[in-house]
């Protein structure tokens, strides 16, 4: 993170390249992790709130530096770093001393763990991505105000176009995750304990996320 901040301050192609490369063997080491957490216990790569943590930075990184590849800005690393950071932070947080415990009964399923836990998870990493874009966008508009007033030149202008395609797909990949994750959440409790909704504290929690991506994306239409 502190090198992407610098590479906007000078050697900006050589640090941007080397910072890229530094995110690539973070990713490797950290998909060796999960593959092996998967292998150790036989389930799926998120189980706990601690699995979900590191996933949900996995998936961050491999999408910030999916960005890097396509726009070249030095947004993506950037944005990568950060996840990567603050969600291992919180993973650090929940580490308990034992992350691989014994499910509880009505959890024990690998069909669902699959589908259901996957997507959904997708879905909640994508929407912490978009909020770090979109954090990085309104400091970029902050910057520059402060800077020269309201004046932005071309290239001023091309960044925040870049950010906010950036942001727009995102929360697009955003919304149609945890959209489906939270229907195939429903069809797990409909299975387990015979009704599809409950309005449980965190069934409510995964449908104000599904609409306030909804809601993000009108707004802009």
């Amino acid at each position: 993170t502190l090198l992407c901040f610098t590479s906007y301050l000078a050697w900006h192609a050589p640090l941007r390249r080397f910072v890229t490369w530094m995110l690539v063997g973070v990713i490797v080491l950290h998909t060796f992790a999960l593959a092996a957490r998967i292998v150790i216990t036989g389930r799926p790569p998120v189980v706990n709130l601690y699995s979900s943590a590191v996933f949900i930075g996995w998936a961050c990184v491999l999408a910030g530096l999916g960005l890097e590849s396509l726009h070249k800005m030095g947004i993506g690393t950037l944005a990568a770093a950060l996840a990567g950071a603050l969600t291992l932070m919180v993973a650090y947080g929940l580490d308990t001393g034992d992350t691989m415990h014994v499910l509880q009964a009505v959890l024990d399923t690998q069909f669902w763990l699959s589908t259901h836990v996957v997507t959904v998870t997708l879905g909640y990493g994508a929407t912490f991505l978009a909020g770090l874009l979109g954090t990085c966008s309104i400091a970029h508009r902050a910057w520059l105000q402060l800077g020269r007033g309201a004046a932005w030149g071309p290239g001023d202008r091309r960044i925040g176009d870049e950010l906010d395609r950036m942001t727009y797909g995102v929360v697009c990949f955003a919304l149609f995750f945890s959209f489906i994750g939270t229907v195939l959440g429903g069809l797990w409790a409909d299975d387990s304990w015979g009704r599809f909704w409950g309005w449980h504290p965190k069934e409510n929690g995964a449908l104000m996320i599904v609409l306030w991506n909804a809601a993000a994306l009108h707004a802009r239409w």
